[in-house]
């Protein structure tokens, strides 16, 4: 999937220093991860090399820009290992800052959302950290509505902090 200025490809393990890089930015200091601890490639590569199918992870790529041109990154994940939940995925979208503004969340977000129509994902979910409202706008422009709040649920950075959930039905 073409965007401006840049494509839409499956992750490989040379992106994962660029993919982490862009992660790790909000582990450390933002809040749109709960995670505290850094990924590190080399360490961490299960996370993308232990994935099934119905999981992947796909990257923006600049092919004019440096560090192999990773710009940002999308995922599905298991929403729980309980095996009843199979068809739910929570979807995860990382942008480097410079990038945005560019539709790289758009693009890669339709991305995931047209890979997941072919598997048995029927549901994807999202928890977007609040206040987050280009994260809330990106999710609702690709058809998410919110479904609740857990109030209070998550300390960060000294803040408490709610977070909104948000699906969307493929089988609808």
């Amino acid at each position: 999937m073409p965007g401006d200025g840049f494509e839409i490809r499956d992750a490989a393990l040379f992106d994962l220093p660029r993919i982490f890089a862009i992660y790790n930015r909000e582990v450390e200091g933002g809040i749109a991860t709960f995670d505290v601890e850094p990924r590190i490639a080399g360490v961490d590569d299960a996370w993308l090399t232990g994935r099934a199918p119905e999981h992947p992870v796909l990257v923006a790529v600049d092919p004019s820009g440096a560090d192999a041109g990773v710009i940002g990154w999308a995922s599905i994940g298991p929403w729980s290992p309980r095996g009843a939940y199979r068809r739910t995925g929570e979807v995860s979208v990382y942008v480097d800052a410079a990038a945005r503004g560019r539709g790289v969340g758009s693009a890669l977000l339709a991305a995931l959302i047209e890979r997941a129509s072919g598997t048995e994902i029927k549901v994807l979910l999202a928890r977007v950290a609040l206040p987050n409202p280009a994260s809330i706008a990106l999710h609702e422009s690709l058809g998410f509505r919110s479904f609740g709040t857990q109030r209070r649920c998550g300390e960060k950075l000294g803040q408490i902090l709610d977070v909104e959930l948000m699906d969307l039905h493929l089988d609808e």
